[in-house]
């Protein structure tokens, strides 16, 4: 019986340069990612190498400058080059949205100097980025963060736990939000950690129901000393840059939740085209023809949504409205796509033989990170109404 069979999906790109660009991604998650997902999954090896070939093919900073080794790719391609990634592996797909959002801080709020300094190395110099803004005891509320950073001269001492964090354990380099003032949001600052910081540990990774191949770990800072030049945008900004950093992130989100839907309905025709009940292809009966459509609706209702709210961004309007939508539809509809897709595969889909239900363990955390689904309600509630009364 048949794994996915990857049906194709007909992309409008605004260059002949984005259809090649397209046109490789898909070739190095056909030959060099989905082969080994499922093993790689099951056995939770993080493919390190990949994100390696993926850097030398210039992937690992597509959404930003050139002149500091970027793909200047506007995000309506980026997102596109997520969805397929995500749709041949989770754990990649989402791992590129991380590390884009870990360069973020530096490329939109950094000074020249420091993105001379730092940025070619983070965007196309091999290494991986994570992004530390949640807390165990702070995750929806990011404001109340208790992380601090004290000054010591020309230097910050960084005091405190991160949680959730995504290449926790194996980063290169972390985007860190420290409180350096009073409570609140205008009491944080964010700061450029090097990986091998001395002071800095991790906790053993998280044992996750869905992607297992991607390490996810609290992170200990003890007395972690960052030179001032390290400190990205102005003391107090730091809250600012991490909500900037987010509206984004949540495209990359809302893309990775398309892929994974779109691998899932893969799978599920495939399936439904090769597998005969009472002497026909199930794919003839007409209740499994309805939900099967159903599926297709929704993939393309997110990625019409996603890819509209990347192109408010590229123009440069306001797009945290619809960002916030992109992610929450996209997620919701990922999880609803894989759970079908389980349905349509019977028996077979609640094996690991196929890998449904690990498209249905994975899109769960979807509706999670980045500001779970509730949030991203509230998010576009107070674009509508404003904000709560207090």
């Amino acid at each position: 019986m048949p794994d996915r069979v990857p049906q194709g999906v007909d992309r409008r790109l605004p260059t002949e340069e984005a259809g090649e660009l397209l046109a490789l991604v898909r070739e190095i998650a056909e030959r060099e990612i989905a082969p080994r997902a499922a093993e790689e999954e099951a056995a939770g090896r993080f493919p390190r190498e990949l994100f390696s070939l993926l850097s030398s093919s210039g992937l690992l900073g597509l959404p930003y400058d050139s002149a500091y080794g970027g793909g200047d790719q506007p995000y309506e391609v980026y997102l596109q080059v997520l969805e397929e990634l995500a749709a041949a592996r989770l754990t990649v797909g989402l791992g590129v949205s991380v590390h884009s959002l870990s360069c973020h801080a530096l490329a939109n709020f950094g000074t020249d100097e420091q993105r001379a300094a730092h940025l070619p190395a983070m965007l196309g110099g091999g290494l991986l980025g994570a992004y530390c803004l949640s807390e165990p005891a702070s995750g929806s509320d990011a404001a109340s963060l208790r992380t601090k950073a004290e000054r010591d001269g020309e230097d910050w001492v960084l005091t405190g736990t991160k949680a959730w964090i995504t290449h926790g354990p194996i980063a290169d380099f972390l985007t860190v939000m420290a409180r350096t003032g009073g409570e609140g949001a205008k009491g944080i600052t964010a700061f450029l950690v090097p990986g091998d910081a001395e002071g800095l540990g991790a906790a053993p990774p998280e044992r996750k129901m869905g992607m297992k191949g991607s390490p996810t770990a609290q992170l200990h800072l003890d007395g972690v000393r960052v030179p001032d030049a390290r400190r990205i945008g102005e003391e107090g900004q730091g809250f600012a840059i991490a909500l900037s950093a987010l509206d984004s992130g949540r495209l990359g989100i809302a893309a990775c939740a398309v892929g994974v839907a779109q691998a899932a309905l893969d799978v599920a025709v495939a399936y439904a085209r090769e597998r005969r009940q009472f002497g026909r292809p199930i794919a003839d009966f007409q209740g499994l023809r309805f939900l099967l459509a159903d599926m297709a609706t929704r993939i393309e209702a997110g990625r019409a949504l996603y890819l509209e709210a990347a192109r408010l961004r590229d123009e440069g309007r306001p797009f945290g409205r619809a960002a916030a939508m992109a992610k929450l539809f996209c997620s919701d509809a990922a999880m609803q796509v894989t759970t079908d897709a389980v349905q349509v595969l019977g028996g077979y889909g609640y094996t690991a033989d196929f890998p449904a239900e690990r498209y249905m363990r994975e899109a769960k955390v979807l509706q999670i990170v980045e500001g779970t689904n509730q949030i991203q309600r509230m998010v576009i509630a107070r674009h509508l109404v404003g904000p709560e009364s207090r």
